[in-house]
């Protein structure tokens, strides 16, 4: 095959494949937390399986160490990792992690008990570890390409828990009155998501990589001097020639890790801080009995599928350009201010009705989608393709670290409850 040359180096008129590459990160988006967020969902199952053992709290304490530890590292050594493997390596885990979930419970026929648990336990590690792979690689690929593709793919993200929350519903429906409803719903959304994760995989190896505006975006990114996408212009069917790879390696010089977050501290700060609020307050606190209500054991459901649409709603709220806030001190500001939910949570839970945390519930859902779309679409500006590719898992990075935090101190709410 020829070589990447001049047809690559500006911008061609029209470019094909725009909305089908929109569609695959969508569902790409989705394939990422699908698994996680039906795990999350199916939390009254746990809780009845394992009573002792707080597998609410627990199972989050476990997945996010392995997430935040194997992304730092990855993040470290970007720069030299194959990105196609390392995508390919994390769906491919999630398929098979949320296999092991349906095998688990079968072979125990839904009994409890320490060593289910601890089975449990290691999947959701497992999780956090396809997670690191795939949406931190994901993200760096995407980030020099066009923004609407990170748009599409963090509103994917952001489905998954829509679609978790619509589903559990429907179960809830269906099984409440029948015998071991709980765990027939538990198994139904993990043999969905383990079908889903398989489609994710096929994709991704088969599909995404032959598009024609992929193939530009990353033939572009290798001719910046991207070592991380070679993989993949071979499966879409081009391939650079050494002695052209060897001139632009001498010719292109890209910004460190060091330098990069030097350089868009405020946006790594912004990412940290979204999550660590959103953490801090959902589904933790939410999940607590918070405030007068009439919905009953819906009220929990209720609440988190309010979350999850909303999210998703705002995140696609910066494809309205007049509306999508670009300003680096204007998302620091927007930011910081989303930190007076707390105390709006807090007077809510005490003195106000089930109306005025659903409204609640909903402004954090909407500011954290948008948010976080208006900062990973604009981090990436004016820099070259693997000093995008950098910036973007830096961005991921410190977003997993906001995760982190948030949940580790949403605890600090049980201060005073009792245990």
């Amino acid at each position: 095959m020829e070589a990447t040359t001049d047809h690559e180096k500006a911008t061609p008129t029209k470019l094909e494949g725009k909305f089908t590459a929109m569609v695959v990160c969508w569902l790409l988006g989705i394939g990422c937390l699908f698994s996680w967020n039906s795990m999350l969902t199916v939390q009254d199952y746990y809780v009845t399986l394992f009573p002792n053992y707080h597998p609410s709290r627990i199972l989050t304490l476990v997945y996010q160490p392995f997430a935040l530890g194997t992304l730092a590292i990855l993040t470290y050594y970007e720069a030299t990792i194959n990105t196609r493997r390392r995508n390919l390596f994390g769906y491919i885990l999630f398929f098979f992690s949320t296999l092991a979930v349906l095998i688990l419970d079968l072979a125990t026929s839904g009994k409890g008990g320490i060593g289910s648990f601890i089975g449990v336990c290691a999947i959701s590690g497992a999780f956090g570890v396809a997670d690191a792979y795939a949406q931190g690689g994901m993200i760096g690929d995407l980030s020099f390409m066009l923004p609407e593709f990170i748009q599409s793919f963090v509103a994917g993200l952001a489905a998954s828990g829509a679609i978790t929350s619509g589903l559990r519903m429907v179960t809830k429906g269906v099984f409440d009155n029948s015998q071991n409803g709980l765990r027939k719903g538990a198994l139904l959304f993990f043999a969905l998501c383990t079908i889903f994760e398989l489609l994710c995989v096929l994709l991704y190896a088969f599909v995404f990589p032959k598009l024609p505006i992929v193939k530009y975006y990353r033939s572009k990114a290798a001719s910046e001097g991207s070592k991380t996408v070679s993989a993949d212009l071979a499966a879409g069917g081009i391939y650079s020639q050494s002695g052209e790879e060897d001139t632009n390696s001498t010719k292109q010089e890209r910004l460190s890790n060091k330098e990069l977050l030097r350089q868009n501290i405020d946006y790594a700060m912004d990412m940290f801080l979204i999550y660590l609020l959103t953490l801090f307050i959902f589904p933790g606190f939410l999940s607590e009995d918070t405030g007068s209500h009439s919905l009953g054991s819906w009220y929990v459901l209720v609440i988190i599928a309010m979350y999850n649409v909303w999210d998703l709603v705002g995140r696609y709220i910066p494809l309205i350009k007049c509306v999508k806030l670009e300003s680096r001190k204007g998302l620091m500001i927007a930011v910081l201010a989303r930190f007076l939910l707390i105390p709006a949570f807090y007077f809510t839970a005490n003195y106000a009705d089930q109306g005025w945390m659903i409204f609640l519930t909903s402004f954090l859902g909407i500011s954290n989608g948008y948010l976080t779309v208006c900062v990973l679409t604009s981090a990436p500006k004016g820099y070259k393709g693997p000093e995008q590719n950098a910036l973007g898992n830096i961005l991921v990075l410190f977003l997993m670290g906001g995760l982190f935090a948030g949940v580790t101190s949403d605890w600090l709410w049980l201060i005073g409850k009792g245990w």
